[in-house]
């Protein structure tokens, strides 16, 4: 019998606390029992988000939420600026462009991080731009965004600025009110410790405004009746029931522990993994590591066999490049309940799947070194 350990980006490992309450009776979602539920998990997403604002759950992956921020505050024909750096960032640029907005870029390449002068100089040039669409931390390449010195710009126009924290909630630190944030969007598989379907949005005052003259069709992702029904402590639609009281011991836990120490645990296991990856000779990718994921190059002549290899062999999943950088890097995550001894077992099992795939490296030195950082702080 194998043992899996899940170092991905997402999904995550479930503490067994979270995962025992999907184990229990199902609610029906139109009582007061529920109700009392919802109201809970509403205010503590509140927390986690660092806001005053609502904000609201709905069945499905962080992608229907990001989908949500382009359909309910913008109108075809409208431009917007998008500042992506990698696979996540670029699907902003998508989804405008699926209802008919008009896009211009402020993207970087992918490794590298937004630079919020690029955004200044956007939005300098085009004053009717609507929105600024970005990414916390870009899960594809391992990087994380500047999004209070970007917060800072964007707030001193029209513009309002929309961030996907779909990874990085949770993990890396996120002030929404406090870094002038007008909409966040996130997802339920990584740093909230639950397993996929459920995503969250919320909104600020000055996105509200825009949600008056959106003219692209909704219905299921029309945020005013997720406002209606929130009132009375409800979903518009069937809600993911048994996925919403789990996700309440998620939070539960996640506020037991403080956020701010949950934001210095992955700054941690960060520490311990950049030092574990270069201990291997591994050079690491991106410009400016984020906190919840390690991304490292690797031998292009294997680098399509570590990720297989890794799981098939010694159970342990982790995650390669995405799209050009399919075989080139490799991503060890450590956010959500990823924990110490995981991140060491990882490094002892990759140490010996690149010596069999002819690496020359020394054994244990990987970790040996996270342990270092580990014990160190």
């Amino acid at each position: 019998m194998k043992k899996q350990y899940l170092l991905t980006p997402g999904p995550t490992p479930i503490p067994p606390e979270v995962a025992l309450k999907e184990a229990l009776p199902i609610l029906h979602h139109r009582t007061n029992e529920f109700a009392a539920i919802y109201k809970d998990v509403a205010e503590s997403l509140k927390y986690v988000f660092q806001t005053k604002n609502e904000v609201f759950l709905l069945a499905g992956s962080g992608t229907g939420a990001m989908e949500m921020a382009v359909t309910n505050i913008l109108s075809p024909g409208d431009e917007v600026i998008v500042a992506g750096c990698g696979n996540f960032g670029d699907r902003w640029i998508k989804i405008a462009e699926t209802y008919g907005v008009k896009v211009i870029s402020a993207s970087a390449p992918w490794g590298n991080v937004v630079k919020p002068a690029e955004i200044e100089k956007a939005l300098k040039a085009n004053p009717n731009i609507k929105a600024v669409y970005t990414t916390s931390t870009e899960t594809s390449t391992g990087v994380v965004n500047d999004i209070k010195a970007i917060g800072e710009i964007v707030a001193k126009t029209n513009a309002v600025l929309v961030v996907d924290t779909i990874s990085g909630l949770a993990g890396q630190e996120f002030k929404m009110d406090e870094w002038k944030v007008d909409v966040t969007v996130s997802g339920s598989q990584k740093g909230l410790m639950l397993a996929p379907g459920l995503a969250f949005i919320s909104l600020s005052e000055k996105a509200w405004k825009l949600t008056e003259t959106s003219k692209i069709p909704k219905f299921y992702f029309d945020i005013k009746k997720y406002k209606k029904s929130y009132a009375t402590n409800e979903t518009p639609f069937t809600p993911p029931v048994t996925l919403i009281v789990a996700l309440q011991e998620s939070l539960r836990l996640i506020k037991e522990r403080g956020i701010e120490n949950v934001w210095n645990d992955c700054k941690l296991l960060a520490k311990a993994a950049r030092a574990g990856m270069q201990a291997l000779g591994l050079e690491l990718f991106g410009e400016v590591p984020c906190e919840v994921v390690t991304s490292a190059k690797v031998p292009e002549e294997i680098g399509g066999k570590i990720v297989k290899t890794l799981r098939e062999k010694y159970g342990v999943s982790i995650a390669g490049g995405q799209a050009d950088l399919k075989g080139k890097i490799i991503r060890f995550a450590h956010m959500g309940y990823i924990g110490k001894a995981d991140l060491l077992v990882g490094f002892a099992c990759l140490e010996m799947v690149l010596v069999e795939l002819g690496m020359k490296i020394e054994k244990g030195k990987a970790v040996a070194a996270a342990e270092e950082a580990l014990l160190n702080g």
